[in-house]
């Protein structure tokens, strides 16, 4: 199954008035963010989340058994805060090195929480059997069609808001990526921003086909996904999208440096497409117009600066 542009289109319909249009903030005359850390709860993940439990209410497979949610935090949050929006119970299965900050919020949200495994990966599986034990819904993080083109509904907004050239974006398992890509066609290149010690996208380009990869580092809570998205890996190829690694450092200083310069208090994972810039690990061409993403705000805030 792929995504296309038309069901990006349909997407952004269906979940208008459920999502925030986020503004974009410009930077200079050549660079530009997109500021989806103002998203609700704090991180693009409630497009795609919405996007999924709308369409699966529309064919009536939306049940009182509610919804099953595996994720490092963000897309765990943004599936209870779809949830609850809409009425019906989430249970959500998180890594025990989730962060404290994002589980907090997430029983906030009257989620049902259970943290399990060390990894995404860990508490996938146990969501799976969770899902087809119940018979809830199944909420993938990053790859349902409906989740990639909920994500993708990003790339329309920078359409209308923006001329730009390039957009950077961040990369775990790919549903972002794969949807800004998908919606953005060859109307501007992107490129994936991924730490060296989370390269999911980079192996698996170098392998040409989709392979686990071990994960790690500051930002392995959001960007920890050890194995891409198929559709987004479907979309990438499509899209001639390419990858560019930073260090961790450079994403530490990049975190306080948002917060410094721009008073913009995100996560480790938010901070790579601004530390590609600061480090020219992704370097502009002459006039070339680029939009960073800054993706995602849960963080505890006395770590940064």
């Amino acid at each position: 199954m792929t995504v296309t542009r038309t069901d990006i289109q349909l997407a952004a319909d269906r979940i208008a008035g459920r999502v925030r249009r986020t503004p974009v903030l410009r930077v200079s005359p050549t660079l530009t963010f997109k500021l989806e850390l103002l998203q609700h709860v704090g991180s693009f993940k409630p497009r795609g989340a919405f996007n999924r439990l709308l369409v699966a209410k529309e064919q009536g497979t939306l049940t009182g058994q509610g919804i099953v949610t595996a994720s490092g935090g963000n897309a765990g949050l943004a599936g209870a805060y779809a949830a609850r929006e809409l009425g019906v119970p989430a249970r959500i299965f998180v890594p025990t090195t989730a962060p404290a900050a994002k589980v907090a919020r997430l029983r906030t949200l009257d989620a049902d929480v259970v943290q399990i495994g060390n990894e995404y990966a860990e508490a996938y599986e146990a969501a799976v059997a969770e899902a087809e034990k119940s018979g809830a819904l199944l909420l993938h993080a990053y790859d349902q069609p409906e989740v990639v083109a909920g994500q993708g509904t990003i790339g329309l907004e920078l359409l209308e808001d923006v001329s730009f050239d390039t957009v950077l974006v961040a990369v775990g398992g790919g549903g972002l990526i794969g949807g800004i890509a998908t919606a953005l066609g060859d109307r501007a290149q992107v490129i994936g921003i991924e730490p060296e010690l989370a390269p999911t996208l980079a192996k698996t380009l170098a392998a040409g086909e989709l392979t686990d990869v071990q994960v790690g580092g500051v930002a392995a809570d959001s960007l920890g996904a050890r194995r891409f998205g198929a559709l987004a890996f479907e979309a990438v190829r499509a899209n001639n999208v390419k990858s560019v690694l930073v260090t961790d450092d450079s994403i530490v200083a990049a975190r306080n440096d948002l917060w410094r310069d721009y008073q913009l208090a995100v996560e480790h994972g938010a901070a790579v497409t601004y530390a590609a810039l600061q480090t020219g690990a992704y370097q502009p061409a002459e006039g070339e117009r680029v939009v960073a993403i800054i993706c995602g705000a849960n963080t505890d805030l006395s770590t940064i600066g």
